[in-house]
């Protein structure tokens, strides 16, 4: 049975609260803006291409109702503004991930441009907008299903040298699967990719502290799948790939991304950078897996992305339900939440990082894989044709393989408070 996290008919949302799993199944009704924000805010729904698709068909679900009633009194005008105005307040929940202001500035278009129209009425409008957010949800599971067999064929072309030409093994960090998209998933539609194709033989999966997304839902996923698949904490993979990378050949690290910048600047779950530092020491490739609307060519460089800041208790705290030791199972019926830091502790918890382009060998969309040329440069002409921005900064060509990586520095961030 195919993992749905998003349930939708015309007129009816569902998500699946991810703060409840791996260990319970429960979907929660999203019925309007205010619902769908909150939803986003706590992270019961999370992944840059699902926040996107929830936040669309949170304001269409009570636009198809209004529909079907029929506000023949309210002015076209009226509604258009209220939908943009929910569009840009939805925009908050979640300042760093690309997808969901792309989504509501097209959507805005869209109806701006039958709110122009003197033909245009309440109903048009709304079914307009009702159409272009069920065409968003459709489009986000083929365009991940492409980026899997792009993805997968990409990494078995590119194996490392002394690689062996059997199944490969990947490493794969926080959640970026049919969890964080509206199906099938973005670097674990990679791997999904590689393991129906028959062509892998492992993946290992970060713990990704700390919220767990890899422990809780990618192990979820992975699971549910039959994929054959490890746990590792975020700490490990150094050691991984210095004791194991030959042994279980260990081709690629692949990743999601939540705002790629012109450059190639990535901005992904924290901890994402310091493996792409990794993965180059150790002469492992490094893939970012995202749809084009995660490519950012407004911003130019990682240094002008927002990073969101997250509370401390979630880095001091974790809740969970109940071991029975002598039962060894889990109680469902009893949620705790424990201290594991001293009193007194205080922490800094961005929910981001930026990965540095220079470390990142390619970008793969729905489109196809995007490499860099000989000065560095990603060419995202293969991906958008020739309307890009001009003036993209070059970076810095890639180290060679087994060299020291002391010098390469953080890319510095903006950081706003949530």
């Amino acid at each position: 049975m195919v993992l749905q996290a998003i349930k939708y008919s015309r007129g009816q949302l569902e998500i699946l609260d991810q703060l409840r799993l791996p260990h319970e199944e429960v979907y929660i009704n999203i019925a309007t803006c205010q619902e769908a924000w909150n939803a986003i805010k706590s992270m019961q729904v999370r992944g840059a291409p699902a926040i996107a698709i929830v936040a669309a068909l949170s304001i269409a679900v009570p636009a198809a109702h209004m529909t079907e009633i029929g506000y023949q009194t309210t002015p076209a005008s009226l509604a258009a503004q209220q939908i943009i105005w929910d569009l840009e307040y939805l925009v908050t929940s979640r300042p760093t991930a690309v997808n969901l202001s792309d989504a509501a500035t097209k959507l805005k278009a869209i109806v701006n441009k039958m709110a122009d129209d003197p033909g245009s009425s309440i109903r048009t409008i709304l079914q307009t907008y009702v159409e272009a957010a069920e065409r968003m949800l459709v489009d986000d599971v083929q365009d991940n299903e492409r980026i899997g067999k792009h993805g997968a064929e990409w990494i078995l072309r590119n194996k490392p040298r002394g690689a062996r030409e059997d199944k490969v093994s990947v490493i794969t960090h926080c959640n970026t699967g049919s969890l964080a998209t509206a199906g099938y998933g973005t670097a674990l539609g990679v791997v999904r990719s590689l393991h129906s194709s028959g062509s892998l033989h492992h993946v290992f999966y970060t713990e990704t502290r700390p919220y767990n997304q890899g422990s809780r839902l990618t192990g979820y996923e992975l699971i549910h799948d039959g994929i054959p698949a490890t746990l590792i904490t975020d700490s490990m993979a150094a050691a991984l790939l210095h004791t194991r990378r030959a042994s279980e050949n260990i081709a690629a690290m692949v990743v999601g991304a939540d705002r790629v910048a012109a450059n190639g600047d990535t901005a992904n779950k924290i901890g994402t950078y310091s493996l792409a530092v990794l993965a180059r020491y150790h002469g492992v490739k490094f893939l970012v897996a995202a749809p084009r609307t995660t490519i950012d060519m407004e911003t130019k460089t990682g240094a002008d992305i927002v990073i969101e800041e997250r509370p401390e208790i979630e880095m001091l705290n974790i809740k969970g339900p109940v071991y029975l030791k002598d039962e060894s199972k889990v109680d469902t019926r009893s949620v705790q939440e424990v201290c594991v830091a001293a009193k007194g502790t205080r922490a800094w918890n961005p929910a981001f990082d930026v990965t540095p382009a220079e470390l990142i060998d390619g970008v793969v969309t729905e489109k196809g894989v995007v490499e860099k040329d000989e000065h560095g440069v990603f060419q995202w002409a293969k991906v958008f044709g020739e309307h890009v921005v001009e003036d993209v900064p070059e970076v810095d060509a890639p180290k060679p393989l087994g060299i020291a990586v002391d010098g390469i520095t953080a890319t510095e961030s903006k950081a706003t408070a949530c």
